[in-house]
């Protein structure tokens, strides 16, 4: 049996007690479960940890889904016949960023950054698959010796808070993309409408989509995906060649394989809806944000995409995240960044839905002070690094970064504060 990874804060038995099954910890079970405490009112620095006052069931999905996310897969589990990492928590380890990356590829025109036409010399898709298992014997890798191929990185997003950002309304997204429609400073902000490329699943507590549905996006760098037992099930068989039954093939790869190591179908419904509840349930860490900070990032335009609250959906299934001003600082939104952001991807349902080379969605400032490098690639090192790289020929955020720079030095580094803090 894997042992549980350790934590990175002193482990609490009397929230334990409170928090996981009281048979468990040997505590009453007729306790009253505490309300989840303000955001500003908890301790320090905590992440990667559930929501306050879960129920004893969804507690324990949360505590199985933990463990499972960061349990590494074999050969004999499924993995490959190409495979980018082994574990979730490669990419997303204790709920933030990393250390995992991905790569992907694109044919360009001559300015270095517009999709080209014909993408044909990519045969096996858009991501570098670079490791294989379970068969396996061929790589897929940029081309070599292309100039017209452009290569970039994917950092793993943070997931902490993702499932506040799975229960806000579809009309709230809809409602701050119509208001920012109307703007006149250039912030226009879009629904990446997607596919829904899983198959139907089993729990249908969360949705009842069926593969082929219109839906928004809203995980994901570029909203691609819609649903967190989507986003867990597309992670296992594009990051992985696990396949589930929401997805239930291999990848196209240059061997031609349709199976590896493990006949069938890899995973079952459960361990795909065991690591999603894991991340549906990790809580928003603590803010220690000012009056002052808040009106600066308002003044700066920064709060016009990075929207501190939007609704969530009173039926949301966990009760804790019903009927909330879900706290995200995201618009979940595609953003025009410029040529300087760009990737080279094109808008393609199979690549990532509406969103073009030159688009992101907002990323959610959340547990923002926890990673290492900022921006979708890692490239900014600070705070200050990461809203200077918004400026960039046809980028929304010119604006935004123009009125930071004309700040004084002083409120300059109250904003950078304020931004650290969330």
């Amino acid at each position: 049996m894997t042992a549980r990874r350790k934590r990175l804060f002193p482990f609490d038995a009397a929230a334990a007690c409170l928090a996981a099954s009281p048979a468990l910890f040997g505590c009453s079970g007729d306790a009253q479960k505490p309300a989840p405490a303000p955001l500003d009112e908890r301790a320090p620095d905590r992440f990667d940890v559930s929501i306050g006052g879960l129920a004893a069931d969804l507690q324990g999905e949360f505590d199985d889904g933990d463990l499972a996310f960061s349990t590494p897969m074999r050969e004999a589990d499924g993995l490959g016949p190409l495979y980018t990492r082994t574990s979730c928590d490669s990419c997303h380890s204790s709920g933030v960023r990393g250390p995992g990356l991905v790569q992907k590829m694109s044919v360009v025109d001559a300015d270095g950054v517009t999709p080209a036409a014909d993408q044909s010399e990519l045969a096996f898709g858009h991501t570098v698959h670079p490791l294989t298992a379970g068969g396996g014997k061929t790589p897929i890798l940029p081309p070599k010796d292309a100039t017209n191929v452009l290569v970039t990185t994917r950092v793993g997003p943070p997931i902490l808070g993702r499932g506040y950002m799975e229960a806000i309304l579809d009309s709230e997204i809809e409602r701050v993309a119509s208001e920012q429609a109307s703007r006149t400073d250039g912030i226009h902000g879009r629904v990446n409408h997607v596919t829904y490329a899983s198959e139907a699943n089993t729990d249908t507590r969360f949705h009842t989509h069926q593969k082929g549905d219109a839906v928004i996006g809203r995980f994901g760098l570029k909203a691609r995906v819609p649903t967190l037992d989507d986003f867990a099930a597309d992670a296992f068989q594009g990051d992985m060649g696990i396949t589930s039954p929401l997805r239930p093939t291999e990848f196209p790869n240059p061997d031609g394989l349709t199976d590896d190591d493990k006949p069938g179908i890899d995973v079952s419904y459960e361990s795909v809806n065991s690591r999603a509840m894991y991340v549906r349930l990790l809580e928003i860490p603590r803010r220690e944000t000012t009056d002052a900070g808040a009106a600066l990032f308002e003044d700066a335009l920064c709060s016009a995409c990075h929207v501190p609250s939007m609704k969530t959906s009173a039926s949301y299934p966990v009760p804790a995240l019903a009927n909330v001003d879900a706290p995200i600082y995201s618009d979940l939104l595609l953003h025009d960044m410029g040529d300087s952001l760009a990737d080279g991807l094109p808008a393609s349902a199979s690549v990532d839905g509406e969103a073009s080379s030159r688009d992101w969605r907002t990323t959610p400032l959340i547990g923002l002070r926890f990673n290492r490098t900022l921006l979708h690639d890692g490239r900014a090192k600070t705070v200050e690094q990461a809203i200077l790289g918004h400026q960039g020929d046809g980028s929304e955020a010119n604006d935004a970064v123009d009125r930071f720079q004309a700040m004084s030095a002083e409120d300059r580094e109250a904003l950078l504060d304020f931004v650290k803090a969330l």
